[in-house]
């Protein structure tokens, strides 16, 4: 169970409950079925800086993904051009839909991000990408699998990954600058979160 959010943060702060989770095994449910019309699942390889952080950010700016923006080019570059990171994107009727990133580069393969666009979310096309993304990265080797989510993300994140069978391991509640303020996000970011002036 999440711990409850602290009541009062400083102006220009947010409170985020960060969930830690981790998978030890393959998935033990059948492949779900892959969703009817015309979709491709295809590798970036590597993706372009500029075609990632179109991904990263309109995926993200909902739920105030930040880290990235804030990040240097030549160092996402780096990152994006390792053989160890894959980036796996969802097209759907020959449009970028959702897409996930796997990075292999430490001990246990990280499913660093995971999420849809806008305008598909709510097509039942997201459980499928995560399913077939953690079949991926069990399939290139993975020893264990981890993942986090938080707060600020989907509020049907953290039970889609636990339904695919991940389990929290830990829960952080965390202080952060928020990044609408002076920030790499404009302030119509995250609508359902309030800013703290």
């Amino acid at each position: 169970m999440r711990p409850a959010l602290p009541t009062a943060v400083k102006p220009g702060h947010l409170s985020v409950i960060v969930t830690y989770l981790e998978m030890t095994a393959p998935p033990a449910h059948a492949p779900l079925e892959r969703p009817k019309g015309d979709l491709a699942l295809v590798r970036a390889n590597p993706p372009s800086w500029s075609f990632y952080r179109y991904l990263y950010d309109t995926v993200g700016e909902p739920w105030l993904w930040h880290e990235r923006r804030r990040m240097a080019r030549k160092e996402l570059e780096r990152s994006l051009n390792d053989p160890l990171v894959e980036v796996w994107v969802l097209y759907v009727n020959g449009t970028p839909a959702g897409y996930a990133e796997i990075d292999r580069r430490e001990a246990a393969t990280d499913l660093a991000y995971f999420g849809m666009l806008p305008d598909f979310i709510g097509y039942k096309l997201g459980p499928w990408l995560l399913d077939t993304a953690i079949r991926l990265a069990w399939q290139g080797g993975a020893k264990k699998l981890v993942v986090n989510t938080c707060s600020f993300d989907h509020p049907r994140a953290l039970p889609l990954y636990q339904r695919m069978g991940f389990v929290p391991v830990r829960h952080v509640v965390r202080e952060i600058k928020d990044p609408r303020i002076g920030g790499p996000l404009p302030k119509s970011a995250g609508p359902h979160i309030p800013i703290v002036e």
